[in-house]
């Protein structure tokens, strides 16, 4: 087959002490109480084979140790069909297959990044340090995006030239520039954003600010916990 598996097994994350999940019952509503839980393994047939095993084989091991241990408890074994050529992690597949709430929330989230992506205006891209200008990514230089991104994340307030020269550039550096010599680097930077280029504004007599702008859009990256994690 195509697949890549998974087992939607019960069994004990190893991550932390046997008892978190029932713990976290505490920070349940009264109107509620665990009755369960998924382990999602995220193992192709292929990889399965190549351990000596295969899927069925794991599913009844899983099923005969939790007879073992809780002798009262049912089980249901669900196997997640893909696509040859499906890339990504195995888990990652298995979660979304299985209609996972957290996976169809970061699915969603990506093809929502990407439609912004291809349409008009500036995505500063923190996590992944780039810049898209009208949906195509701009040569910026290691500098320019330092001191695009120091802007962004200090947002409606202005910073003085020598805040920008001490923070961004090391005593050492052979290059320092001036206070002044700064504003060369805002002008090269704002050249690269072409008509977006007011989105970094100056504050005469003392420095630069980024104020939020209808046509920036701030990336910060994915940072949402995984909902199966106690």
């Amino acid at each position: 087959m195509s697949n890549t598996a998974l087992l939607e097994r019960p069994a004990v994350r190893t991550s932390a002490p046997a008892d978190a999940a029932l713990n976290s019952a505490a920070d349940l509503p009264a109107a509620r109480s665990p009755r369960g839980f998924a382990l999602y393994v995220g193992l192709d047939e292929i990889k399965a084979a190549e351990a000596g095993v295969s899927l069925p084989l794991l599913v009844d091991a899983l099923r005969r140790t939790l007879a073992e241990l809780a002798p009262g408890a049912e089980t249901h074994a669900t196997v997640a069909l893909a696509p040859h050529g499906s890339g990504g992690r195995d888990l990652d597949v298995v979660r979304l297959a299985l209609q996972e709430p957290g996976a169809i929330a970061r699915t969603k989230a990506a093809a929502e990044e990407e439609q912004a992506d291809e349409d008009g205006g500036v995505t500063v891209d923190i996590s992944r340090k780039r810049v898209l200008i009208d949906g195509e990514s701009a040569s910026f230089t290691y500098k320019e995006f330092e001191l695009l991104q120091y802007l962004v994340l200090r947002e409606g307030r202005t910073i003085e030239r020598s805040e920008l020269v001490s923070a961004l550039w090391q005593a050492q550096d052979d290059e320092t520039p001036g206070e002044r010599t700064i504003d060369v680097h805002v002008r090269r930077l704002r050249a690269k954003l072409g008509r977006y280029e007011d989105i970094v504004r100056t504050v005469r007599g003392i420095g630069y600010r980024f104020d939020r702008h209808a046509d920036v859009v701030i990336r910060y990256g994915h940072g949402t916990p995984s909902p199966d994690r106690f």
